[in-house]
């Protein structure tokens, strides 16, 4: 195998929302950026498939709205929940200041993609795929690049910032040592496909069932169904017989029973194991990391990957200038986490906030077969579903775009 030494400005592992829209929106401000995808392309299933409101604008301040809004994509102004057999309003959109106010659900691979091709525009930009980061190339106290294996034999990615984009299960992380806090026990969603037929519920996203156990989103000709496992765990219901998990769905889901038939086995479902955690520090000198790499979230609602890329445009106006004129500084890295350290903290708050109030109800046996006390708050004043749609769409602290394109 051949080993190949290749020079960088901007290394970025990981070619998901936060990695891509970081890469496009350096490229575009003239610096010379790799992104690494591990995959040879962007087709997994049970992805964040939520396009948020504020990425939405950030789409819109690029120039690309009308020709992303083409894409195959479905909508939901608002986000819906069954309470005691009504359907309530969890989140409006509707009075959010910007130009798109609902949610666009997406498959992730067709926004990757969209992502991709539009930073190849840009000669200074290339993607590599099947590209696995092995190690992280430090010399003294600093990073300097990633060395990484492909198809054609390794590769020795020297750069002036190595930027961690590569989930919450992230290797550059790991290999730099970067100290992460978890919070919290983790928690399981078991993801499934089902199939989408008339009678069915007409709604984009919603959360239904006793404790919300079981959360539904239209991906157009299935939904895309995900079970929230409590009590016990996933391994734990493998080892009983798959009818018992079909008859624990069906105790949930406001779809007909029989829908849970087309569960044929294990190798239909998928699991998500969820945590929330965060780095002590999201950067040593020469690496950055961002998005999920940096905090793991909860998939409520989708807002991992509106954070993601918000984090991607933050850092994008903080280092694009420096990167660029080749002076990049640890200060200017530094800045990148304080800009984001409070929304980051402030979403993981609520989150955790709102799995404390679920765990104390459970306690309570009078109260197991009800929602959530914040679902319930929700039904009680109209107004809060405005207020949970600005937080849900918008964040706690909404970027945007700062950087000229030199296009």
């Amino acid at each position: 195998m051949v080993e190949k030494v290749l020079n960088t400005s901007c290394a970025i592992a990981g070619g998901g929302p936060a990695g891509l829209m970081l890469g496009l929106l350096l490229a575009r401000a003239g610096v010379d950026v790799t992104v690494l995808e591990k995959h040879d392309d962007f087709l997994r299933d049970f992805r964040g498939d939520t396009i948020h409101p504020s990425t939405l604008e950030v789409i819109y301040e690029l120039g690309l709205e009308e020709e992303f809004l083409k894409l195959p994509h479905t909508r939901a102004p608002k986000l819906m929940a069954e309470m005691g057999g009504q359907t309530i309003t969890m989140a409006d959109f509707s009075r959010l200041p910007v130009r798109n106010r609902f949610i666009a659900f997406m498959p992730q691979w067709d926004f990757l993609n969209f992502l991709a091709s539009q930073a190849a525009r840009y000669p200074n930009f290339r993607l590599l795929t099947g590209a696995r980061v092995t190690e992280v190339l430090e010399e003294g106290h600093r990073v300097r690049g990633l060395k990484v294996e492909t198809a054609e034999g390794t590769l020795m990615l020297r750069s002036d910032l190595v930027v961690a984009a590569d989930g919450r299960n992230s290797v550059v992380r790991e290999k730099a040592g970067l100290d992460v806090e978890s919070f919290g026990s983790p928690s399981e969603v078991v993801w499934m496909k089902l199939s989408k037929q008339e009678g069915d519920p007409a709604q984009t996203m919603g959360h239904a069932g006793p404790r919300q156990g079981f959360v539904l989103i239209d991906r157009g000709d299935y939904w895309q169904c995900g079970y929230i496992v409590r009590g016990e765990t996933f391994e734990e219901i493998r080892q009983r017989d798959l009818e018992e998990f079909r008859n624990k769905v069906r105790a949930v889901s406001p779809l007909p029973a029989e829908r849970m038939d087309e569960i044929q086995g294990w190798s239909d479902v998928s699991l998500l194991q969820v945590r929330i955690d965060r780095l002590k520090q999201w950067w040593k000198p020469g690496l950055l990391a961002i998005g999920d790499a940096a905090h793991a979230m909860s998939p409520i609602g989708g807002v991992g990957v509106n954070l993601a890329i918000q984090d991607a445009v933050a850092a994008a106006n903080i280092l694009a200038e420096p990167l660029a004129g080749h002076r990049l500084q640890d200060a200017h890295l530094a800045a990148v986490e304080k800009r984001r350290l409070f929304p980051t903290k402030a979403t993981q708050k609520l989150q955790l906030m709102m799995r404390s109030n679920r765990r104390k109800e459970l306690v309570h046996e009078e109260r197991k077969k009800g929602p959530p006390a914040f679902i319930r708050n929700i039904a009680r004043f109209p107004l809060l579903a405005h207020l949970a749609g600005r937080l849900m769409g918008l964040g706690f602290r909404m970027e945007h775009v700062r950087t000229k394109s030199l296009l």
